[in-house]
């Protein structure tokens, strides 16, 4: 792996990416391509993941966890995203739902799931997002409304990552909307219960093992227990959270792209026409070699934001650059590594046609390009004079 050096591991971290590494040659590669034909959701082998420490990734040791840091969060994402974006996300949102719930779940809420979800029984996720609310978060409609012993959930959530699977879900809802961002709160919510409404799986153009669906909230009644994040919190961490999503995105786009130079390099110095091998031709070698500079950019970028997330400092700037560099990055230079390959580049044996779609996705994901533009240009406004 390039750069590797930037952000270095423990040897229990090492370890556990090198298991992450052989897991992933050996159970995701060989399936990645059959789950897009059948639009399968991988759910054995996201238990198999767990299985091997995958969902315990930075859950404190107290509560069944490795105790890891952030980074190997990252690098191990970023590894498995060589060969499936999707199943590495759907992998990672389990993960994210156990985390919070060790973390700031109470005695009952990590009772009745957290050995679940580290297990890979239980599929987990955390839903913002809404029909008409994405980005502009606030703008959510879903309504916590006051009742004795809890509170009645309505609404409708969309873009559900493990969407199609999910048991427990951590769904952020609005309590009193003249309070704004104040009145969100957060509730850990039971998929298997009534008043959740599984949606239908989104038909996508690819990525279907993110299993990406919506749901609806019909009444749904949430005991005080289940009570998450109050109103006045609940906001401020979901940003919280963004912020990292956003740098391991960016390292799964530089995965993905790290694959196909492999395999692209593979090809030029192994294809030859008119009696020279493809990588003595200046204009491919020239490519290639953009695509490694862009490569290595877009790892330092994100691993310098996740070096100030694990130090507590803000990293909100770092991870927008991070995820605007790499997903641009994805979507320009995977087809041109598709492009050594001639037309043989779109079968579905190579990884580079799933990719390229998922570098699409990555582009939506935890915030558009767009938004980053806004949260870039917003540090640039803070420094200007008067």
């Amino acid at each position: 792996m390039l750069l590797a050096e930037e952000l270095p591991l423990s040897q229990a971290e090492s370890r556990l990416l090198d298991a992450a590494r052989e897991f992933s040659r050996r159970e995701v590669a060989p399936n990645a391509a059959r789950w897009e034909r059948e639009r399968a959701y991988p759910r054995a082998t996201l238990r198999a993941a767990a299985a091997l420490g995958l969902t315990r990734i930075q859950i404190p040791a107290a509560a069944g966890g490795l105790d890891l840091r952030y980074r190997a969060k990252l690098r191990i994402m970023e590894e498995i995203a060589r060969d499936d974006f999707a199943f590495a996300f759907a992998l990672v949102n389990t993960h994210n739902a156990a985390a919070r719930l060790a973390r700031d779940g109470n005695d009952g809420q990590r009772a009745r799931y957290l050995d679940g979800l580290l297990r890979g029984e239980l599929i987990g996720a955390v839903s913002l997002t809404e029909p008409a609310a994405g980005s502009d978060f606030a703008a959510i409609r879903t309504r916590a409304e006051r009742v004795e012993g809890g509170w009645r959930l309505n609404g409708e959530k969309a873009w559900l990552t493990n969407g199609t699977a999910v048991d427990v879900v951590v769904v952020y809802a609005q309590t009193d909307a003249s309070a704004g961002a104040k009145g969100i709160a957060a509730f850990v919510v039971d998929a298997r219960r009534a008043g959740f409404e599984r949606g239908p799986a989104y038909g996508l153009a690819g990525a279907h093992a993110l299993g990406a669906a919506g749901f609806r909230l019909a009444d749904y009644f949430a005991a005080d227990a289940d009570l998450f994040y109050a109103p006045g919190t609940a906001f401020k961490t979901a940003l919280a959270s963004i912020t990292g999503a956003r740098i391991y995105v960016a390292a799964m786009c530089c995965g993905m792209v790290e694959e196909a130079l492999t395999l692209a390099l593979a090809r030029a110095c192994t294809r030859s026409t008119f009696g020279e091998p493809l990588i003595r031709r200046q204009a491919l070698r020239w490519m290639l070699a953009d695509v490694a500079t862009d490569l290595e950019a877009a790892r330092l970028l994100g691993y310098r934001a996740a070096r100030l997330l694990e130090t507590g400092e803000d990293a909100v700037l770092a991870a927008a650059h991070a995820k605007k560099f790499a997903t641009r990055m994805a979507e320009q230079h995977l087809p041109q590594c598709m492009q050594l390959f001639g037309a043989e580049g779109l079968m579905e044996a190579h990884p580079l046609g799933r990719h390229l779609a998922a570098a699409r996705v990555a582009h939506y994901a935890d915030g558009t390009t767009e938004i980053q533009n806004e949260r870039i240009a917003a540090y640039l406004e803070r420094g200007l004079p008067g």
